[in-house]
C-alpha cells in the first residue's frame, strides 16, 4: 500500500468521490486554477473542469448558501473555507438553515464544510482556531476531526456519501507531517465510530485530531516508567461514540480527556457528564481534563506553546492519576 500524508489522503478522498458520482462538486475561494490555499485541490479543475470545481467570492455564507441549495436539488457539494476561523461569517447559514432542513422538511441536505483549523503553526488568534464545538452544540450536524491520513480519507468519502450535512476539520499541522499506508481501494470509515489507537490497562486518554498524536508519544514515554496508556481516538465530535468512552473507562478505571479548544465549555465536560451518568461506578480517579487556556490563540511561539496543551502536559497528569 502506497504511504501518503493526511493532505494527499483527503485529496485522494474528494478525487474519488467525484470519480465515482457526478453529483459530487467542489466550491470555495481560489479552489480552481490556484488549487486551494493547501493544494487539497490542486489539478482538480484541469480534470474535472470548472462546472464541477468552481471559483467563489470571498463571502463564507453565500458558499454556504449555494452549497446547501445545491444540495437540496440532488447534488452533494464539498465547500472549503480556506481556515476554518472564518466558518462564523457562514453561522446563520449553519445552524439556522442547514442545520434544520432536516427537522423542517425531512429533506437530505447531503453537504460538506471542510477546511483546515488547529493551532501549533504560530497563525495567530485568526488562523489557529478549533471551531468545533460551535456546531457540536447544534443538532442536524455532524462533526468530524480525523487524526490519521487512513482516517482521514475514509471519513471524507463517509461524510460525502452521507444524506446529512457534516462539517469536516482537517488539522493543518497534520497536512504534511504525517504519512501512513492508505489503500487505494475504495473504503469508508464509518461517521460516529471511534477506534482505540493504543490498547493499555492503566488509565485512559480521550482526544481526538492532532492530540491523539501528543497522547501517543506520551504514552511511549510512560511505558519506560511502567504506565501503560490507553489512547482512544474519538474521529467523530457528533455524534459521540458514547459506547466506546464507557467502554475504555470500565477497562482502566482512570480517564484524562484531551483537547485543544478552550476549557470552558470544551468537549471534555460533555465526555466527563456522559462518564458520570453511565460508567461514574468504575471511575478510580477524578476525570482529569487537558485542554487550551481560555483565551485566544497567541501569535507568538512560546506564548502559543504555553497556551495549548503539550506532550509534557499529558505526562505530568498522567503520572498524578495513575498514582491516586
Amino acid at each position: 500500500m502506497p504511504q501518503l500524508t493526511y493532505l494527499e489522503a483527503i485529496r485522494q478522498g474528494i478525487w474519488e468521490e467525484m470519480e465515482r458520482d457526478p453529483t459530487v462538486f467542489c466550491l470555495g475561494e481560489d479552489i480552481g486554477i490556484y488549487g486551494g490555499a493547501f493544494k487539497i485541490t490542486d489539478g482538480f479543475i484541469d480534470r474535472f473542469g470548472a462546472e464541477r470545481v468552481l471559483d467563489t467570492p470571498i463571502a463564507e455564507s453565500a458558499i454556504v448558501g449555494a452549497a446547501f441549495g445545491a444540495s437540496l436539488t440532488g447534488m452533494r457539494p464539498v465547500a472549503e473555507f480556506q481556515f476554518m476561523d472564518f466558518i462564523g461569517c457562514a453561522f446563520n447559514q449553519i445552524s439556522n438553515v442547514v442545520a434544520k432542513a432536516h427537522y423542517l422538511w425531512g429533506a437530505p441536505a447531503p453537504l460538506v464544510l471542510r477546511g483546515p483549523s488547529g493551532g501549533y503553526v504560530h497563525g495567530g488568534p485568526f488562523h489557529s482556531q478549533n471551531p468545533e464545538m460551535w456546531f457540536v452544540h447544534n443538532p442536524g450536524l455532524k462533526v468530524v476531526c480525523p487524526a490519521t491520513p487512513y482516517d482521514a480519507k475514509g471519513l471524507i468519502k463517509a461524510s460525502i456519501r452521507d444524506n446529512n450535512p457534516v462539517i469536516f476539520f482537517e488539522h493543518k499541522y497534520l497536512y504534511r507531517r504525517i504519512k501512513e499506508e492508505v489503500p487505494e481501494g475504495d473504503y469508508v470509515v464509518p461517521i460516529g465510530k471511534a477506534r482505540v489507537a493504543r490498547e493499555g490497562t492503566h488509565l485512559s486518554v480521550i482526544t481526538y485530531a492532532a492530540l491523539v498524536h501528543s497522547a501517543l508519544e506520551a504514552a511511549d514515554l510512560l511505558a519506560k516508567e511502567g504506565i501503560d496508556l490507553e489512547v482512544l481516538d474519538l474521529r467523530t465530535v457528533a455524534p459521540l461514540d458514547r459506547a466506546a468512552i464507557v467502554q475504555t473507562v470500565k477497562k482502566t478505571n482512570k480517564v484524562i480527556v484531551l483537547h485543544e479548544h478552550a476549557r470552558t465549555g470544551g468537549l471534555a465536560g460533555e465526555i466527563a457528564a456522559i462518564i458520570n451518568e453511565e460508567a461514574f461506578d468504575d471511575l478510580d480517579g477524578p476525570i482529569v481534563r487537558i485542554a487550551g487556556l481560555d483565551s485566544a490563540v497567541p501569535f507568538s511561539p512560546p506564548q502559543e506553546k504555553f497556551y495549548l496543551p503539550k506532550v509534557s502536559d499529558i505526562v505530568q497528569e498522567a503520572r498524578k492519576l495513575k498514582a491516586y
